[in-house]
């Protein structure tokens, strides 16, 4: 059997005018991430990515320099998107700077995008659901035994959702859940895939390291 090991991007540029870019703080969860990987031994012979600037951005902090593979079915659903066409073309100053409100809105408005509404946005809840499933079968798709992703949390909250075959709803939370640079494991075969890990972070257990802790 061989292992997929998806990281969730580390912490982005929250309420900047460019959120595709990593923080300080981002870089620093990065590297500590990468250098814990290195001491438990799990060296992957596969990297992958979605296409953003973000997870790129993780994958070269934390140590692996070599090229990625890239699937698009990696990258994030664009929430940026969905609460635009939510609120008729502007979102609200709160919404976009405040977390708190951010969250709270972005999962009222995932609920209304996977009931069928947001009408208008650029990818519906089908089309993501596809992707994903299509990013799945690209990264497992392989002779390598340890293949390394660097995701985001909507893409893994969707993928551990259909592994569990939970409801639509379910991805929601398991989506707000993912902490930035945590670790989510599957074990495959040709014809199986199982969850065997979710959303860890032994990278933040020292107490050193305990602070760099984020979601967003």
């Amino acid at each position: 059997m061989a292992e997929l090991l998806v990281v969730r991007h580390a912490q982005a540029s929250f309420g900047a005018e460019n959120y595709d870019q990593l923080s300080e703080l981002g870089h620093r969860q990065s590297v500590i991430a990468g250098e814990t990987l290195r001491r438990m031994g799990w060296v992957p012979d596969r990297l992958v990515t979605g296409t953003l600037a973000r997870q790129k951005q993780t994958l070269q902090s934390m140590g692996f320099k070599e090229e990625p593979d890239e699937h698009p079915g990696w990258n994030e659903y664009d929430f940026h998107d969905l609460l635009r066409v939510r609120f008729g073309g502007t979102i609200p100053g709160p919404v976009q700077n405040d977390r708190k409100t951010h969250f709270r809105t972005l999962r009222d408005t995932l609920r209304d995008w996977q009931a069928g509404g947001v009408v208008g946005a650029r990818e519906t809840w089908a089309a993501f659901k596809s992707r994903v499933e299509a990013a799945k079968v690209f990264a497992t798709g392989t002779e390598a035994k340890r293949v390394l992703v660097i995701s985001s949390g909507g893409a893994i909250g969707q993928l551990v959702a259909a592994s569990l075959d939970a409801p639509p709803e379910q991805m929601i939370a398991l989506n707000l859940q993912v902490k930035n640079t945590s670790m989510t494991r599957f074990i495959f075969t040709p014809r199986a895939f199982f969850l065997h890990e979710f959303n860890a972070t032994p990278h933040f257990a020292p107490p050193e390291h305990a602070a760099l802790l984020t979601y967003s």
